[in-house]
């Protein structure tokens, strides 16, 4: 599809009138200088073989599966069977869900008596997809007065705030249902409850100080939740009341688990682990996806040049969530959230070009951002930080998330990225694997106004003058939380197979792994002795492309970021490999590819 014209940018200036910095800033490099001390690699534990032998006999499966298995903990068959088959009947029942029958018993009321109830959402994806499946379900319930809404994230801010009161009073609601949001907003939730409009929080981020005083919470974060699985996205909490709501009018499930597409959407996006019930839900969900009959969905794949691929994990992450994200970064998320929930394709396809124009004026941000982030972090000073603080006014606050993991990436270390503005600093941070994120900003809590989020990432507002206060203190708390050790990033190979085995039929088998994301990470092979058939190539701005001699041919290599590393391979010398097994499509045709996470010579 030809992209619009820079001319007709949706919401006002074109990129180059957005703030990238000023006249001044320094022109952006291609690739940041990378503080990443090298990988250690490190094995994963041999599984007791007796274990892998039964799940051998037991499942048919080859030994390599079978260890992966074990590894990853499907010590039996039973567990194994459950992962490698996912079914709607092992997710738990909604009743499981804290206060789920009088959330479901209050929203039944209000739909049977037409009142007008307000479905308040986040500015990501998880809130956007979490309203609209609600209202979906809503309207399909019989609700003719349901009023879906969501925050601008540069005037509103992050939350149910003043601006989600004032336009639920403004809409006539007596009923407040809010998705992805609403466990930390006590003032305004009593609020709306004072003036008589009962709330309903549907949420999954951790309490920082009690729960809301709300008419219903349903979080499976509550220390009441009965719930076993504490992992969910907000959508997926949201999909589960839906269930209890088909229930209750004795409607057919089928309209809840038609919405199993913006619950893969919204999980895969919110970076929700795929593992229990997520993984259940993003594998049926997936296939739903692939499939679709919302047309804002159909008009958001054909527009990032999807259409006709099979959409995995990777592809809706990094493809099809940044685009919807574009607009709450740096426009407006309501754009995202009118076409989740557009009818019309005419209608959908104009919006997703807008999507397609912002995502692309948020990437020119971003490396504009990065930029001078990571000049702040090659400081001399800099160099024996744990963590980092990183701010400057002029930032736009869409985009420092992005770039706060970036920083992450580049330099193995927590991150926290401010954008400064009238005095008002808005923060975004990443972390590393050792570190609760969340729980070191509790301990500079009386730095902030408000803060909250999980243990990977977090967000926060805060006056600029206690700037740097918190510069200092958060890494004074990594310093007491994280060793040497933890700064160093590891690789965990999950297991050793020779060269012969690597190929398509290996591959085939690790596929029933899927979907792959946090929590149920893409296995990663080590194979020893590689030898190149001819010379490195590099391909983009920094891949490294090798040929592997495979005995029965060759097999393509590739890793981003790697191009520098050409230099140093000596190909009269073999290669230890580190590498994912994964499909490159290319004109239609499909063909195995190793994406390579390291690689060092075998002596090394």
């Amino acid at each position: 599809m030809t992209a619009p014209p820079r001319s007709v940018f949706p919401f006002g200036a074109p990129v180059s009138a957005l703030n990238l910095g000023g006249a001044d800033a320094p022109a952006p490099r291609t690739t940041p200088t990378s503080l990443r001390p090298p990988a250690r690699w490190v094995p994963a534990a041999s599984p007791p073989a007796e274990l892998v032998s039964a799940l051998q006999r037991d499942l048919l499966l080859p030994e390599e599966v079978c260890r992966l298995l074990v590894s990853r903990g499907y010590r039996d068959a039973d567990a194994a069977k459950r992962f490698l088959r996912p079914r709607l009947e092992h997710v738990e029942a909604p009743s499981a869900l804290h206060d789920s029958d009088r959330a479901v018993s209050r929203i039944a009321e209000a739909v049977r008596a037409q009142e007008t109830i307000f479905v308040h959402g986040d500015y990501d994806v998880d809130g956007m997809s979490s309203t609209a499946l609600l209202t979906r379900v809503l309207r399909g319930l019989g609700a003719l007065r349901v009023v879906p809404f969501v925050p601008n994230r540069l005037t509103d801010g992050y939350d149910l705030g003043s601006a989600g009161v004032a336009a639920a009073r403004a809409a006539g609601a007596t009923l407040v249902v809010t998705c992805d949001c609403g466990t930390s907003a006590h003032g305004p939730v009593q609020e709306l409850m004072a003036s008589g409009i009962d709330v309903i929080v549907t949420d999954h981020h951790l309490p920082g100080h009690g729960m809301p005083p709300a008419y219903a919470v349903c979080n499976p974060r509550h220390p009441s939740c009965r719930s076993a699985d504490k992992d969910l996205a907000a959508v997926g909490v949201a999909y589960k009341l839906s269930l209890a709501l088909c229930d209750a009018f004795g409607v057919s499930a089928g309209l809840a688990h038609r919405q199993l597409d913006l619950v893969a959407l919204a999980t895969i996006a919110d970076v929700a682990p795929l593992r229990g019930e997520n993984r259940v839900l993003v594998r049926y969900g997936l296939k739903l996806l692939n499939e679709t009959t919302h047309p804002g969905l159909r008009a958001l794949i054909r527009s990032s040049g999807l259409e006709g691929k099979a959409l995995t994990a990777g592809r809706v992450g990094f493809v099809l969530a940044p685009r919807l994200n574009a607009a709450g970064r740096i426009a407006d998320a309501k754009r995202g959230l009118q076409l989740l929930l557009c009818e019309r394709d005419d209608e959908a396809n104009a919006i997703a070009r807008e999507l397609e124009e912002l995502n692309r004026a948020r990437q020119e941000l971003d490396k504009v951002v990065l930029d001078q982030a990571m000049r702040q972090v090659e400081q001399p000073h800099m160099r024996d930080r744990y963590a980092h603080v990183l701010y400057q006014d002029g930032w736009h606050a869409g985009v420092i998330g992005i770039v706060a993991s970036r920083i992450v990436e580049q330099t193995a270390r927590p991150a926290v990225l401010v954008a400064v503005e009238d005095g008002i600093g808005k923060g975004s941070g990443r972390s590393i694997s050792a570190f609760d994120l969340h729980g070191a900003l509790g301990d500079c809590a009386s730095l902030f106004m408000r803060y909250g989020g999980h243990r990977a990432a977090a967000g926060l507002t805060m006056r600029a003058e206690q700037l740097p206060a918190f510069v200092d203190r958060f890494d004074a708390v990594a310093r007491k939380r994280l060793a040497p050790d933890d700064l160093v990033p590891e690789l965990r190979v999950d297991l050793e197979v020779p060269l012969h085995l690597v190929g398509e039929d290996l591959e085939k088998l690790v596929r029933h792994f899927e979907p792959f994301g946090v929590g149920n990470a893409a296995p990663l092979f080590h194979a020893r002795g590689a030898r190149l058939t001819r010379a490195p190539r590099k391909v983009g701005a920094d891949g490294l492309k090798l040929s592997i001699d495979m005995t029965r041919g060759e097999l393509e290599a590739i890793g981003w970021g790697m191009a520098p590393r050409a230099a140093t391979l000596d190909m009269t010398r073999a290669l230890d490999i580190a590498f994912k097994l994964e499909r490159d499509e290319y004109r239609g045709v499909s063909r195995l590819q190793l994406r390579l996470a390291d690689l060092r010579h075998g002596e090394e």
